[in-house]
């Protein structure tokens, strides 16, 4: 029985991949460096701003301290904040998929992006009310881990009673996503709006974009 689901956020509800693409292209090439989208995509997608610019510069034989990646994510961050001015990030079906699902069930989310950079776009839809849970970045190991879908079943668990793992949906657009929700013992719906469906294979269910997004069909499917 499906009794929660859980949103992974860049890729699912917010299409702001391309986003942090660029602030990471600018932020590279001012210390000299060159991203392409298909590495971006290929090589980075899966990590927090931490991991991506670490393993950006191992990549390409440089070593930030600590202190130079803390400071790039923070010069990041504004810069992401700069880019979303522009218009509203939220994929289409993403709004009408979150009321309609928090209508009948607890709804969270866990991603890799940062809180505030979460809040900041939930907050502008009038959407943060929906989720009982925001597992971000600062929160958890990054994921293909399982820790950001863990922590965020148990602060579900905590609010509305005891549930299995089994019993909760992860909506994902990404191989590294579907990994982490795998590992945490969830259910799994890829939802290919940043890669192929066939990149999203390993999927208990896949859907083509949020707009596609049926809560009834994802019931009768995991009840099974």
């Amino acid at each position: 029985m499906l009794r929660a689901i859980i949103f992974d956020f860049d890729g699912v509800i917010a299409n702001s991949e391309p986003l942090h693409f660029r602030a990471y292209r600018e932020l590279l090439k001012e210390a000299g460096l060159e991203l392409t989208s298909a590495e971006y995509y290929s090589r980075y997608l899966g990590y927090d701003d931490v991991g991506a610019l670490t393993a950006m510069a191992a990549d390409r034989g440089v070593m930030w301290t600590a202190a130079e990646v803390e400071a790039l994510v923070e010069r990041k961050a504004h810069r992401l904040e700069e880019l979303e001015r522009d218009g509203s990030t939220l994929f289409p079906g993403a709004a009408s998929a979150i009321e309609t699902a928090a209508g009948v069930m607890p709804i969270a989310i866990a991603s890799g992006a940062l809180g505030r950079e979460i809040r900041r776009v939930l907050n502008g839809a009038d959407l943060t009310r929906h989720f009982s849970a925001i597992v971000a970045a600062e929160d958890a190991a990054s994921k293909p881990a399982p820790d950001p879908y863990l922590k965020a079943l148990a602060r579900l668990s905590n609010l509305h009673g005891p549930l299995a793992a089994a019993e909760c949906a992860a909506l994902e657009d990404s191989r590294w996503g579907l990994d982490s929700a795998r590992a945490a013992g969830l259910r799994t719906v890829g939802v290919a709006q940043t890669y192929e469906a066939r990149e999203l294979a390993g999927a208990d269910m896949i859907i083509p974009s949020m707009e596609a997004f049926d809560l009834a069909a994802l019931q009768q499917r995991f009840s099974r």
